[in-house]
This record gives C-alpha cells, structure tokens and sequence, in this order.
C-alpha cells in the first residue's frame, strides 16, 4: 500500500483524537448539511460547535451557504454530529479530503448518516422547493474516493453498491414526510464535478441515462460510507430547474433563497427522521 493510503487511517485518527479532546459527546446519528441547509444544527440541544479551522484535515469550505463547523448536540435524546456546510472537489480539494468528514463521522460513532445537497431538476414538472429522496445515483466526479490501494481499515476492495442508499432509511423519511404533511419525490441523483453548471446538451444526456436531479456534491461521501459499510441516505432540495429547462439564467444566490424557502419543513423532516433512525 502506497504511503499516501497508509496515512488516511492516520488522518482520519488525527481528527478523531483532535475533536475527542474537545468535546466527549458520542453521536449515534449524523447529518451533511448541504448549501443553504446548515440552519438545522443550530436548533440541536446542548449544541457544541467546533469550526473545521480547529480540526485537523477539515478545511474549511469557500462556497457561500456553508459555514464551516462540526456540530454536536440532541435531537430530544438522540446524540447527532453535523457537517454544517462541506467540501467539494470544484474547489480544488483532494478527494480524500472530500470524503474525510464522513469517515470521521463514522469512526465517532455515527451508525446512519443524512446526506442533503441542493440540486437542479432534470425531471418534467418538477419545480424549486421539491425536495427528492436520493434512490440512487449516476457518478459523473471523478477522481473516485477509493481508487489506489484498498484501505483495509475502511473496508473491502470491491464495495457492493445495490443499496447504497438505504432503503429501510429511505422508508423511514417517507414516513416522517407522510406525517408531517411534507411531500417528497423520488428519483437519481447524478454526480456532476462542477464549478460550472451543466450544458443544455449535458441535461439532455443525463436525463436520457436516467437522472432526476444533478448536482455537484453527495456522491463521493456516499461511495465512502458504503465503503465502511456505514447506512446512509440523502435528500435534495430542488432548488433550480438544469440548464435548458430553466428559463432564467444559473445562479448560486437562487439556490440559497430557495433552499431558505424550505428550511422550515426540512428541519421538521430531518428531525423526525432522526428519531426514527436511532430506533
């Protein structure tokens, strides 16, 4: 195994032991808050909040709508770890540091994890605000997370990826949203590398190979969690219809303000389903 691999159990340990000496809180749930999403954390009980500029190997994330912080707190009597905003491989991060916040979230004790992203709508029909249940995706980022030598300390060679998200996690967040009056889609998520937003002739070809939505985040962070053999699933807030569907030009702030529009219902829905979760 190069060295290079060798030294991500290292790092993932260095963060662990740096957050350990700041807070004893074990979480039993975790929570990647996406752009415009990192609210939700800040109504945790007995909220400790460590700045990734604290901790080791978590850079801290350039993009607006991400604050940049590992939050610990309760969701009633269930102990939750969040990523209030995250990294992206857009911004020139290496992928192992894309992921790394989920493997540390695992190996603190994290046994499920709620992905969130903001993405654009492929689907016919959709309309910002939608929010979608992740059911499966297309990966269109590139470099993989487990390309090189396989880290045994994080699991297998050949990860099986059928139920990367899973489906009992995912039966669980329709459930709250029937209970909360909160209507949720379905549909595939594709992987997109970004900075930019997709062509017109990209949104066709996604939506032929079968993508509801499209965004620039989520995928590598599943990829690892699978890895670990860690469940998890994802919600996205539509918060713009793709290139070629939209009639109005591509812009970061729409994503914000319609991501904000539905803060409400998703804090409702991501506080039930982790109760649900902890079960």
């Amino acid at each position: 195994m190069s060295e290079q691999h060798e030294n991500l159990v290292a790092r993932v340990d260095e963060t662990v032991s740096a957050i350990r000496a700041k807070t004893k809180a074990v979480p039993k749930v975790g929570v990647v808050l996406g752009s415009g999403l990192g609210s939700f954390a800040d109504a945790l009980t007995n909220l400790e909040k460590i700045p990734y500029a604290e901790i080791p190997n978590i850079p801290p994330p350039s993009i607006v709508g991400h604050a940049g912080n590992l939050c610990f707190g309760n969701v009633e009597n269930v102990p939750v770890v969040c990523m209030q905003g995250r990294v992206h491989l857009y911004e020139g991060h290496p992928v192992w540091q894309v992921v790394h916040g989920v493997r540390v979230m695992a190996k603190l004790g994290a046994k499920c994890v709620l992905l969130t992203n903001a993405a654009g709508g492929i689907a016919d029909g959709w309309a910002p605000g939608d929010l979608m249940v992740i059911t499966d995706h297309i990966n269109m980022q590139y470099p993989h997370p487990l390309l090189g030598p396989n880290v045994e300390g994080f699991g297998t060679r050949f990860p099986d990826m059928t139920n990367a998200y899973d489906k009992d996690l995912r039966a669980k967040l329709a459930v709250v949203a029937e209970k909360e009056k909160i209507e949720l889609r379905e549909g595939v998520y594709a992987g997109w590398m970004g900075p930019a937003y997709e062509t017109p002739a990209e949104i066709r070809m996604l939506r032929t190979l079968g993508a509801q939505a499209v965004g620039m985040s989520t995928v590598p962070e599943v990829i690892a969690l699978r890895h670990m053999r860690v469940p998890c699933a994802a919600l996205s807030c539509i918060t713009n219809l793709a290139a070629g569907i939209s009639k109005v030009e591509l812009n970061h702030a729409e994503v914000e303000e319609t991501a904000r529009m539905r803060r409400e219902d998703l804090k409702r829905l991501l506080r039930g389903w982790i109760l649900a979760a902890a079960e």
